[in-house]
């Protein structure tokens, strides 16, 4: 694995001395984009915006001390593996250790030193994007780039919850190519691959919705999940996704379906998901996320025995219907 250069790091410094914000500035010119905040309520804006790659942070601030700034990003889900360096004019033992055990990965003192400061962030930086696409390499298809199954199931077992608590609907739709064995067959696997990573990218374009999660489980096979959505929703956007992969135009001229590529749908649905049994789990399992996959899973092969290139939906515990 690659990692690009240090350039595409995002750099946050946080100091109420505009001056120190320039010069701190001036030093790291050229290692990544950079942004600065004078306050640390202006800090917890920004990173919510945008969440940084590393953070200088002024231990001594009026109003939230950086001390108190890093001990809140290190309780938040959403910052907590972004490294803190402290910046501080007090170059103690006391006040190091107080930097690291509020989160800190390092410490410098004021006034700061160019080449110290470059060295630092550097290695910080270095690690932290490293560690970002081993877990991106983790997480996602290494063809395609969507998440991978693992990631999905994680992702499915949350917003299944997430429906039960706050009585939403959830669906599902699980994508397959129609016939891909004879594309790959007919125009070999390098031109497979690219099929595959075209249909990928307009099922991801068509899954809008931040919270709406496309992944690859493997082979010609793609699954979205649509919190919030009931059985109409997961139809419109099954249809839509029908509709666009045959509108592509990839060719397929040995397909019995059409002469360029299509798909089917199955689109699996659930108004309310059931309570938790007395024990705190599922229940029967046919009250667990697996429902939602088996009711999806039946319906794209009601969609395949239909003709593919088509969609059919269906309730959990009720037949697919097109």
């Amino acid at each position: 694995m690659v990692i690009d250069t240090l350039r595409q790091g995002t750099i946050l410094i946080v100091d109420d001395d505009p001056v120190i914000v320039q010069s701190l500035g001036r030093m790291l010119e050229g290692l990544g984009q950079i942004r600065f905040a004078l306050s640390g309520s202006q800090a917890f804006k920004l990173i919510a915006e945008a969440p940084p790659d590393i953070i200088l942070l002024d231990a001594d601030m009026p109003g939230l001390s950086g001390y108190e700034v890093c001990r809140a990003l290190k309780q938040s889900p959403d910052a907590r593996d972004i490294p803190v360096i402290f910046i501080t004019g007090h170059n103690d033992e006391a006040h190091e250790l107080a930097s690291l055990e509020a989160g800190a990965v390092d410490f410098i003192g004021k006034p700061p030193k160019p080449l110290l400061v470059q060295a630092r962030v550097k290695a910080h930086l270095h690690l932290k994007l490293t560690t970002d696409a081993l877990r991106r390499s983790a997480n996602s298809d290494p063809l395609t780039g969507l998440a991978n199954r693992r990631v999905f199931e994680q992702v499915l077992e949350r917003e299944w919850d997430r429906a039960r608590r706050t009585a939403t609907p959830i669906s599902l739709l699980m994508v397959d190519i129609d016939h891909f064995k004879r594309f790959n067959d007919s125009q070999g696997h390098p031109e497979g691959d690219r099929c595959l990573i075209q249909v990928a990218h307009l099922i991801q374009q068509l899954a809008k919705r931040p919270a709406d999660q496309v992944a690859r489980m493997g082979g010609e096979e793609f699954v979205v999940l649509l919190p919030e959505t009931d059985q109409d929703g997961a139809r419109h956007v099954a249809g839509r996704i029908v509709a666009g992969v045959e509108a592509m135009g990839l060719a397929h001229p040995a397909s019995p379906v059409a002469e360029v590529t299509t798909v089917s749908v199955g689109a699996g649905s659930i108004s309310r998901v059931p309570a938790l049994d007395a024990t705190g789990v599922h229940g029967e399992e046919a009250h667990g996320p697996m429902a939602l996959i088996r009711t999806a899973d039946k319906a794209l092969y009601q969609a395949k025995a239909g003709g593919r290139n088509r969609f059919e939906s269906a309730r959990v515990d009720e037949a697919p219907r097109a």
